[in-house]
C-alpha cells in the first residue's frame, strides 16, 4: 500500500515531535510501520523524512498554499526515490532525477487516483492512512507546462536548502531542467485574463441591483469593488494565521487621501490608494454593517465579515461569494441574449477582477503608481503583464510592412 508521508500543515509539528521522540507509532502507526520496513533497503529513510519535515516547516511558515505545493511535489519524489531506486534522495545523481521526470510524465497506474483525497483520516485519536490516496491525480490532457515548472521549482528549492544545511553538496535539478524535452520555452504574447466591459457591468450592476431585495449582497458588492477597484488578491482580503484584515487598516493621510494597508505575497505590507469611487462603496458597505461612514484608526472589525459567527472570512469563503455574483451575472447575460459573453464568464475566476482593474487603469495611470498599488517588486513586471510596451511597438511597426 502506498503510504503518504506528510499530513496537513497543522499536523506537521506533531509529526516533527514524534520523529524526534521516536513516538511516531502512537499517532501514525501505519506510517511508522512503512518507515520501519524501509530500513533494510534505504537505511537513511528516517534521516530523509526528518529533513523533509524540517524543510516543509520552514517554507510552510510563509503560507499554507506554499506548504501544500512543496508537500505534493516532494512527497511523491521521496516515495519514488525510496520505492524505485531504493536510495536516499541525497544519493540521487543527475540521471536519477532525469528518470524521475520520465516517471512524472508517465507514472505507474497504481500511483494515480481519479480525485484528490485526504492523506490521513482521524480514528479515535490515531491518524490512519486513507487507502484511496495516491501521489498523482489523473489529468485527461496530461501534465501542463505549469505543472512541470512547479515540479522543477520545488526540487530546486529543496536541494538549494539542503546545500545550505550541509545535507548535500550537489544540485542537479538546474541541469536536468535546462535539458528537459518536456519544458517548452515560451515567447508568445500573453494577455492577462480579464472581464469585458459588458461582463463587468453585469457582474457589478446585477449584484448592486439585487442588494435591495437581498441586503446581504452588499458584502458581495464591496468584495467586488476591492478586487477590481483596488487590484487586491483574494488572499489579501482573507484571514490568515499571520494577518487579519480589519477596518483600521484603512487610513487617511494629512492631505485627505485614503489608503488600505494589506499583506501581499511574501508577507510584504503595502499601502494601496483608494479612489473616490471606491470611497462611495466603502461608505455604503459600512452603513449596511451599522458602522460610522468612514473607518477609525482603532476599529477591530474584520473588513469582510461572516454573516454567522465571529471574525473574517477565509479564501474559500470569499471565492464563493464572488462566484455567487458571477452566477447572477451569467444568468442575466443569458436572459438578455448575450450568450457568448455568458459562456466566457463561466470560465472566469475571482483573480480576473484584479487583472480587469489593472488592465483598465493602465491606460491612464502612471506605470510606477500602478505597479506600487499592485504590489509588484519590479515595474517591468507591470509593463510586461498590463502595458506590454514592446509588443505594441512591435505590432505598430509590423503593421506597416509592405508585401
Amino acid at each position: 500500500m502506498l503510504t503518504p508521508l506528510v499530513d496537513t500543515l497543522k499536523q506537521l509539528r506533531y509529526q516533527i515531535a514524534h520523529i524526534e521522540d521516536d513516538t511516531l507509532i502512537q499517532e501514525y502507526p501505519e506510517l511508522n510501520a512503512y518507515l520501519s520496513t524501509l530500513n533494510h533497503d534505504v537505511p537513511r529513510a528516517l534521516e530523509d523524512i526528518e529533513f523533509l519535515y524540517q524543510f516543509l516547516y520552514v517554507y510552510g511558515r510563509k503560507s499554507e498554499a506554499t506548504f501544500n505545493r512543496f508537500r505534493n511535489e516532494l512527497e511523491r519524489f521521496y516515495l519514488w526515490s525510496w520505492n524505485f531506486k531504493q536510495m536516499s534522495v541525497f544519493d540521487l545523481r543527475r540521471e536519477d532525477i532525469e528518470a524521475y521526470v520520465e516517471f512524472v510524465v508517465d507514472p505507474d497506474s497504481n500511483w494515480v487516483s481519479n480525485s484528490v483525497q485526504w492523506r490521513f483520516k482521524d480514528k479515535q485519536g490515531v491518524r490512519c492512512v486513507n487507502i484511496a490516496w495516491r501521489p498523482f491525480v489523473y489529468k485527461e490532457n496530461g501534465l501542463s507546462q505549469q505543472t512541470f515548472a512547479a515540479m522543477f521549482t520545488a526540487l530546486n528549492v529543496f536541494y538549494k536548502f539542503a546545500i545550505l544545511e550541509e545535507k548535500t553538496f550537489a544540485n542537479f535539478v538546474p541541469v536536468v531542467k535546462k535539458n528537459s524535452p518536456y519544458l517548452i520555452t515560451e515567447s508568445q504574447i500573453k494577455l492577462p485574463d480579464t472581464l469585458s466591459n459588458l461582463q463587468w457591468e453585469y457582474v457589478f450592476g446585477v449584484t448592486r441591483d439585487y442588494c435591495d431585495a437581498k441586503p446581504e449582497l452588499e458584502r458581495n458588492l464591496f468584495v467586488l469593488a476591492c478586487l477590481k477597484g483596488l487590484y487586491l488578491r483574494i488572499s489579501e482580503l482573507s484571514e490568515r494565521p499571520q494577518w487579519s484584515p480589519v477596518m483600521s487598516h484603512f487610513w487617511q493621510d494629512p492631505d485627505g487621501f485614503w489608503y488600505i494597508r494589506v499583506m501581499g505575497k511574501g508577507n510584504k505590507l503595502r499601502d494601496v490608494t483608494l479612489s473616490e469611487d471606491f470611497i462611495v462603496y466603502l461608505r455604503r458597505y459600512r452603513e449596511y454593517r451599522g458602522l460610522p461612514a468612514l473607518p477609525r484608526v482603532d476599529e477591530p472589525y474584520p473588513i469582510v465579515h461572516k454573516l454567522r459567527g465571529q471574525g473574517g472570512m477565509n479564501v474559500r469563503q470569499i471565492r464563493r461569494i464572488v462566484q455567487q455574483s458571477f452566477d447572477l451575472a451569467i444568468e442575466s447575460l443569458k436572459q438578455d441574449g448575450f450568450s457568448d459573453e455568458s459562456e466566457q464568464l463561466e470560465a472566469a475566476t475571482a483573480h480576473w477582477l484584479r487583472h480587469t482593474g489593472a488592465t483598465h487603469d493602465a491606460q491612464h495611470r502612471p506605470l510606477k503608481h500602478l505597479s506600487e498599488d499592485l504590489g509588484h517588486a519590479k515595474i517591468a513586471t507591470t509593463d510586461q503583464i498590463y502595458i506590454q510596451t514592446n509588443i505594441k511597438d512591435r505590432a505598430k511597426s509590423g503593421a506597416k510592412r509592405k508585401l
